[in-house]
């Protein structure tokens, strides 16, 4: 990187600028924010992240009809619910992600809560297989371990096929950076915030190249684990924290 000093006071700036409340209410974090239970943050939060694409006014709305369609109690539904309790549902859709989808994630989140002991163990039990792309992999073995169709897989990324798994990357970061700024929630303990990988997609790859924190053309995993590693010469305990200046700089300044 050229002039690393620079880069780095420029980055801490734009990084204090955005990890800040203000932004919370037209993010999708703003749907877990809505809850105080850990299990609610977590589900609502995979669920926001996974519709995470496209306007983010559509984003939070849809993710907020959602939270409301499960009695905005998303952790007491997923334990509960029967059959039945899905015609709610019937003509939900955000982008590609519809009704079959969202039923498939329901069944498949009640099964990792009764069966497998949450999502923060999921995530963790795989992350001890061999780093973020192993935990997230197996996370999505165990999600579609009950029957489903195969067009709903595409809605959970696999790193271990490349992809630069942005959302769930976000998410993750959500549920494990804790610097008490009342953005990210800090509250799984079992992974720590050196060992995320940043999330990578359009607006913080071109923020990324054009500091020259990125070299790599396409904006996959490989490329996630190259802008973390540099982002870790600038933070080495916290390198997503910058995150928050990528995506600040490339949505709301257009660097």
């Amino acid at each position: 990187m050229d002039n690393f000093s620079t880069i780095k006071n420029f980055l801490d700036q734009k990084f204090e600028q955005y990890n800040s409340p203000l932004f919370i209410a037209s993010d999708p974090i703003s749907i877990p924010h809505r809850y105080s239970l850990k299990e609610d943050r977590e589900i609502s939060g995979f669920l926001s992240a996974t519709i995470s694409w496209g306007q983010r006014k559509s984003i939070v709305q849809n993710a907020k009809r959602l939270m409301l369609l499960m009695d905005d109690a998303p952790y007491d539904f997923i334990l509960h619910f029967r059959e039945n309790d899905l015609l709610r549902f019937e003509g939900f859709v955000h982008r590609t992600f519809n009704y079959e989808d969202l039923s498939v994630f329901l069944y498949a989140l009640k099964n990792i809560y009764q069966v497998h002991g949450g999502m923060e163990k999921v995530f963790s039990d795989g992350f001890r297989n061999g780093g973020i792309a192993h935990s997230v992999s197996y996370f999505r073995n165990i999600f579609f371990e009950l029957p489903h169709e195969k067009r709903t897989r595409k809605h959970v990324s696999d790193p271990l096929s490349g992809s630069s798994a942005k959302r769930i990357n976000m998410f993750l970061r959500w549920m494990v950076r804790n610097d008490n700024r009342g953005v990210d929630f800090g509250i799984w303990n079992r992974i720590r915030p050196d060992q995320l990988i940043c999330p990578l997609d359009i607006h913080s790859g071109r923020v990324a190249r054009k500091l020259g924190l990125l070299n790599r053309k396409q904006d996959d995993w490989k490329a996630a684990g190259e802008l973390t590693e540099n982002l870790r010469l600038l933070d080495s305990s916290d390198p997503v924290k910058y995150d928050f200046a990528l995506f600040g700089l490339g949505v709301f300044e257009k660097f």
